[in-house]
């Protein structure tokens, strides 16, 4: 008795042959055969589906002119961060302040307003601002102002709210899994040519990745676990993993938001470390 295995397009096929010995001729008669693994979900869904119209589908899932227009973003919640020797470090207390420009014709270009601010236990970890026009750290101003070239490896997500503005363009790309969801994948294209490639949930059309090149190499983004609250429209992702080149390096956990908040120009303005968390 053997056994032989064969493998046709990713369908793994079992097939147990008999060896039956007649006037010394050896013939192989197949008895059984299983499908152990199938292309589900494959194909292209909804091929009439241009990318516009799945970023118009994305807009009204995460909050349509809320989240297309927030006017200004705080998240806060935590931040663990994994080095390249498979330690982790997490940041207990994490917060991002974000003021929107109207317009953007860079997507990965620092402009509008942030502050990032990580703290473990009753350490500051992280202290890193915009406003608008120069970069800060704990140290304050940095007048090198290629600093600000640096934003270039986290800016990019925000593409996907000036998407549909004059001068953009929407290519759908092949569709995939992430994270086992099917999604729909839309390159967009900014007014400089820089390209940024968005992933979104078939059923749901939630953001699930976005994907861009950067001086630190290829940056991907997963989003997860959408959390809302209470006569607010706006969806927001309550876990983001960060990689570069395929690479893990931190996980942020974002566990509240506020939209549209007032915040002074001083708050992006560091000219001093704080003694603790500012928010």
């Amino acid at each position: 008795m053997r056994h032989v295995a064969f493998g046709v397009l990713g369908v793994f096929i079992v097939a147990a042959c008999q060896t039956i010995d007649v006037d010394h001729v050896q013939q192989e008669v197949p008895t059984q055969t299983n499908i152990t693994v199938t292309l589900y979900e494959a194909d292209q869904s909804e091929p009439s589906l241009d990318g516009r119209a799945i970023i118009e589908m994305a807009h009204a899932a995460a909050g349509g002119e809320t989240f297309v227009n927030p006017g200004s973003l705080f998240l806060s919640g935590q931040n663990n961060i994994y080095g390249a020797d498979g330690s982790t470090t997490v940041w207990d207390r994490y917060a991002m302040w974000r003021v929107f420009a109207d317009e953007k014709s860079d997507a990965h270009a620092a402009n509008g307003k942030v502050r990032i601010e990580g703290w473990s236990g009753a350490n500051l970890a992280l202290l890193l601002s915009f406003d608008g026009e120069a970069t800060y750290d704990k140290s304050g101003r940095m007048e090198d102002q290629s600093a600000n070239a640096m934003w270039s490896n986290n800016f990019g997500f925000g593409a996907i709210r000036n998407a549909l503005d004059e001068g953009w363009t929407q290519t759908r790309r092949s569709d995939r899994t992430i994270d086992g969801k099917p999604a729909y994948m839309v390159q967009l294209t900014d007014r400089k040519g820089g390209k940024t490639l968005f992933g979104f949930d078939r059923a749901t059309s939630h953001i699930l990745y976005v994907g861009f090149d950067t001086p630190r190499g290829w940056h991907e983004r997963r989003y997860s676990d959408y959390f809302s609250k209470p006569g607010i429209s706006w969806q927001q992702a309550g876990r983001v993993r960060l990689f570069y080149d395929g690479v893990m390096s931190n996980e942020a956990i974002w566990t509240d938001f506020e939209i549209g908040g007032d915040y002074a120009d001083h708050v992006f303005v560091i000219d001093g470390v704080p003694a603790e968390p500012g928010f």
